[in-house]
C-alpha cells in the first residue's frame, strides 16, 4: 500500500485529504509544516509527498530536497500559479491548483505513483517512455510514448497524427464528446514536442466564474476591479515556454475570446486594467465537444478565433465507436483498481466482458472507469458480474460520492423548501429539478455547494441533461 505524507497548514484541508486518500486505499502520514515533518518522519521513505506551497516557516519546495527522489506533488492557488510553475522548475513532479475536486487529486496522485513505480522497475528504459507508458499500460499497442490505450483503426489513425503534430507549434483544437480523453491527447502532443520540459497549463473555460475567467487567463494589476489588492499573473503567463490547453473552449465568453486571438496573432498579452503589453511564447491547444463552427454562424463564437484555432483538428471517436478497444481499456482500469486494494484474483465474468463490450457508454472513459470501481468495491468473488457494474442505471457516470451528497440530506436545501419533492424521485430527476427550482437565486457557486459537487460537474450535469445557465436574473459572483 502507498504511503503518502501531507504537509498543510489547514487542518481542514489536511484532514479532508487524509480521508479522501484512505478511502482510495492509501497509508497516510500529515504534518502542518516543513519542521514537523522533519521532526516526526524520516521524509525519503515515503512514496509520495503532497505539500502546500506555502507554509509556516520552510516553503513547500524544501521537501524536493528532504525527499531525495521521493516524488513532490505541490497544492498551490491560482493566485500563486506562478510560483507552483517555478516549484516544478526546481524539481516538483506536478502541481495542482486549489481548489481542486476529488476526482483531480486522485487521478494526480495514480498518475505519480504509476510514473514511480515504472521508473522503479524499468530504470533503463528512457525517462520520457516510461512514464508514459505508465500512465495507461499501452506499451503493449506501441503507443507508449502516447499514453492512450486503443488499437482501433480511428485510433491508430489518430496517433498517426499526433506523432506528425507533435513536433510542430501550431494550434491544435481537439474535438470528441466530454469523457473521451481530450486532455490525454493534448498531454501526448505537449509531451512529444520540444517543449515537454515547460509547464503544461490545463485549464477548464467551464469550471472559472465568467466574472473571473479573464483575470485568471491573463493576470491583472493591482486595483484593476475591487477586490485586486495586488497584481498577478494569469495562467497564459504560466505557461509562458510551454503548452497552453483550453479545455472547453466553446464556453469562454467574447471578451475573453478577443483578449485569446490577441495572444494567438501578435504572441503578446495585456493585464486586465494594464496599459502595457508582454511577449509571450505559448502553444495553444483546445478541446471541445461542442460545434465551434456553427457557434460561430450563430454569434457565440468569434469566427477569427475559430479559423486560428482550427489550424489542426483531432477528432477524438465516442467510446461505443472503438470496438474491441472497450474491453481492453476495461481491462486497464480493473487491474489499476484491483492493485489499489491489493486483489489479484479478480476478472469479469462473461456476462459482463458482454456488457461491456455492447453497452453504449454516454459517459464514454469517464463512466466506464467509474463503473469498473464501483464493481471492484462491490464484487466479494473472484468474478465480476455484469449486475455489479449498473450499467443500466441512466446516472452511471455517477461515482458514490456523488449519488449521496445528489440525494437529499438532513437540513439541507430540500429541507428548507417546502414543496421540494423528496419521495419517489430519481437522482435525474431530482438534480433537475433543484438545479431549476434554484437557479434563479443561487450562483452556480452556491448550487454546486448544495448539491455536493464541484462547479465542473455540475456544468458536466448541465450539459447532459439540457439545462442550460440562466444569464440573467443570479447575482454576480465575483
Amino acid at each position: 500500500m502507498p504511503h503518502i505524507l501531507i504537509v498543510e497548514d489547514e487542518t481542514i484541508i489536511r484532514s479532508a485529504l487524509r480521508r479522501l486518500l484512505e478511502r482510495n486505499q492509501y497509508q497516510v502520514s500529515e504534518a502542518g509544516s516543513v519542521q514537523e515533518a522533519q521532526e516526526r518522519f524520516s521524509i525519503p521513505t515515503f512514496d509520495l509527498i503532497v505539500s502546500d506551497l506555502r507554509l509556516p516557516g520552510a516553503p513547500g519546495t524544501e521537501l524536493i530536497k528532504l525527499g531525495q527522489g521521493t516524488p513532490v506533488l505541490i497544492m498551490t492557488s491560482y493566485a500563486s500559479l506562478r510560483s507552483a510553475v517555478d516549484s516544478m522548475k526546481m524539481g516538483a513532479v506536478d502541481y495542482i491548483a486549489k481548489p481542486f475536486d476529488h476526482d483531480e487529486m486522485l487521478q494526480a496522485v495514480a498518475r505519480i505513483l504509476r510514473d514511480r513505480q515504472a521508473a522503479t522497475s524499468s530504470p533503463s528504459e528512457p525517462a520520457g517512455k516510461t512514464s508514459a507508458s505508465a500512465k495507461t499500460g499501452a506499451s503493449a499497442n506501441n503507443n507508449g510514448e502516447i499514453g492512450i490505450i486503443g488499437s482501433c483503426p480511428p485510433m491508430q489513425d489518430l496517433y498517426g497524427k499526433i506523432r506528425k503534430v507533435a513536433p510542430t507549434d501550431s494550434n491544435v483544437l481537439i474535438q470528441g464528446e466530454s469523457g473521451t480523453g481530450k486532455e490525454l491527447v493534448a498531454r501526448a502532443l505537449h509531451n512529444l514536442s520540444r517543449r515537454a520540459k515547460a509547464p503544461m497549463i490545463s485549464v477548464n473555460c467551464a469550471a472559472i466564474p465568467e466574472s473571473l475567467i479573464e483575470s485568471e487567463l491573463f493576470g491583472h494589476e493591482k486595483g484593476a476591479f475591487t477586490g485586486a489588492s495586488a497584481g498577478r499573473a494569469g495562467l497564459v503567463e504560466a505557461a509562458d515556454g510551454g503548452t497552453l490547453f483550453l479545455d472547453e473552449i466553446g464556453e469562454l465568453p467574447l471578451e475573453a475570446q478577443a483578449r485569446l486571438l490577441r495572444v494567438l496573432q501578435e504572441g503578446e498579452i495585456r493585464r486586465v486594467g494594464s496599459v502595457q503589453s508582454q511577449k509571450v511564447d505559448v502553444r495553444l491547444i483546445a478541446a471541445t465537444h461542442r460545434d465551434l463552427k456553427s457557434l460561430a454562424k450563430i454569434g457565440q463564437f468569434r469566427e477569427d478565433l475559430y479559423y486560428r484555432l482550427h489550424v489542426i483538428a483531432l477528432k477524438l471517436p465516442a467510446l461505443r465507436e472503438r470496438g474491441a478497444d472497450v474491453n481492453e481499456i476495461a481491462n486497464a482500469f480493473l487491474a489499476r483498481q484491483s492493485a489499489r486494494i491489493n486483489r489479484t484474483d479478480l476478472k469479469f465474468a462473461p456476462d459482463a466482458e458482454q456488457a461491456i463490450r455492447h453497452y453504449a457508454w454516454p459517459g464514454n472513459v469517464r463512466e466506464l472507469e467509474n463503473a469498473v470501481e464501483r464493481a471492484v468495491i462491490l464484487c466479494e468473488s473472484p468474478e465480476i458480474s455484469a449486475d455489479l457494474l449498473g450499467i443500466d442505471i441512466e446516472l452511471s457516470d455517477l461515482d458514490d460520492e456523488e449519488f449521496v451528497s445528489l440525494a437529499p440530506q438532513p437540513g439541507g436545501a430540500a429541507n428548507n423548501t417546502s414543496h421540494e419533492p423528496t419521495e419517489d424521485l430519481s437522482l435525474e430527476d431530482y438534480f433537475q429539478h433543484f438545479v431549476l427550482e434554484h437557479q434563479d437565486h443561487m450562483t452556480e457557486t452556491e448550487l454546486a455547494r448544495k448539491l455536493g459537487v464541484s462547479r465542473k460537474c455540475l456544468w458536466e450535469r448541465r450539459q447532459r441533461l439540457g439545462i442550460p445557465r440562466r444569464k440573467t436574473g443570479v447575482a454576480s459572483e465575483s
